[in-house]
């Protein structure tokens, strides 16, 4: 059976360091919402907001890759449930084991370093900076889900938590 792990989190709370390693790690398919919203943006084909283009997008393409058999990593923020819920809603459709995984930092300390000091990989894209990101609109969730405090813990011990819930 095929896997849809969709993390979700703040920027900054270590969402993209973990789905790429996971993705590394189990040979998946690694769908990057900045990537996608950033290359929208430089097409110059959708003037002004992008609204929930990117997210459309990796809809799809996460559905593709499922029904092609791949595991998927899906990287986004997912702020509320509505987008929560779209992922799910796309595996469950695809016959995918969906496992939802939210990072947070719960040192402010620590988030508030990582966000003021780490390195753009997407040219072009500009980074939220700390106001942006404590001022994001982040629902809780409403159903069970697998929460990884990257606080003081290293990539790997989060990797093998991830892992163990797969």
């Amino acid at each position: 059976m095929t896997r849809l792990v969709v993390f979700a989190g703040l920027p900054g709370s270590g969402k993209s360091t973990l789905a790429r390693a996971l993705a590394k790690e189990i040979d998946a398919v690694w769908l990057r919402v900045d990537s996608v919203e950033q290359a929208i943006r430089e097409s110059g084909v959708v003037p002004g907001s992008i609204e929930d283009a990117g997210y459309r997008v990796l809809y799809a393409v996460a559905e593709d890759n499922l029904r092609l058999g791949r595991d998927v990593i899906a990287d986004s923020v997912n702020p509320w449930m509505l987008t929560r819920d779209a992922w799910r809603d796309l595996g469950l459709r695809s016959g995918a084991r969906v496992v939802e995984i939210e990072t947070v930092c719960t040192d402010a300390t620590e988030h508030r370093r990582r966000i003021e000091t780490r390195e753009n990989d997407i040219p072009g894209l500009a980074p939220p900076d700390w106001q942006v990101v404590i001022g994001r609109d982040y629902h809780p969730w409403d159903r069970e889900h697998l929460t990884v405090d990257t606080a003081g813990q290293s990539v790997a011990a989060s990797i093998k938590r991830v892992l163990a819930a797969l």
